[in-house]
């Protein structure tokens, strides 16, 4: 699991571990680790600066690089992200990597059609406060609509007069991280089921 904090749109000022945005994250890192364990790898990425910065996609290049590290740790574990605002468009581009299998985006930065980059394989969760003012819910909700027409398993959450910081309705969004974590666990696991009936172990 790659937890992604957000950022701004334009800034050079350097990323922080004690940034809000940073901070803001913790939480639903060490609940994902408190809660389950060994059976989730867990691993929230830092970034060298705090802005997009347009082209340049400042954020990309750290993010890829902690996506190849959680990969190399665990080779053929399915991979999925958890993103805050610039996280969630960080989380979107990301999610074309046939690595990455699932997409919690809470708040998106997705004011550029990001979801675009979505790969149709990967289950998508958004997650949205309707009174956000730095990120707009109906854009999100439009672009949940468009994956799912495309055929993407994604589902849209609206939270009533939830803010930006997801300082309101706090179990809201903490319950819907543990859930999507837990999806992640019970989707990966089935297949290992499915072949364990379809070729029992040999007895001892």
């Amino acid at each position: 699991m790659l937890v992604l904090p957000g950022g701004t749109d334009f800034s050079y000022r350097p990323f922080s571990w004690r940034s809000p945005s940073a901070l803001r994250m913790y939480p639903f890192t060490l609940s994902i680790a408190a809660r389950f364990g060994g059976r989730v790898a867990v691993e929230q990425a830092e970034y060298r600066v705090y802005g997009w910065n347009g082209e340049q996609a400042s954020p990309m290049p750290y993010a890829r690089a902690a996506l190849d590290r959680l990969a190399a740790r665990h080779p053929g574990v399915p991979i999925h992200l958890i993103g805050h605002s610039m996280g969630g468009r960080v989380g979107a581009h990301l999610a074309g990597d046939p690595r990455v299998h699932g997409l919690l985006a809470l708040a998106p930065w997705w004011q550029y059609a990001d979801w675009r980059f979505i790969g149709r394989s990967v289950r998508v969760v958004a997650m949205h406060g309707t009174a956000d003012t730095r990120t707009f819910a109906r854009r999100t909700e439009h672009g949940v609509a468009e994956l799912l027409r495309a055929g993407v398993d994604a589902t849209y959450i609206p939270v009533a007069n939830g803010g930006h910081a997801m300082l309101d309705h706090i179990g809201d969004w903490h319950r819907t991280a543990m859930g999507f974590v837990s999806t992640a666990l019970a989707r990966s696991a089935a297949p290992s089921a499915s072949q364990s009936q379809a070729h029992p172990a040999a007895p001892r």
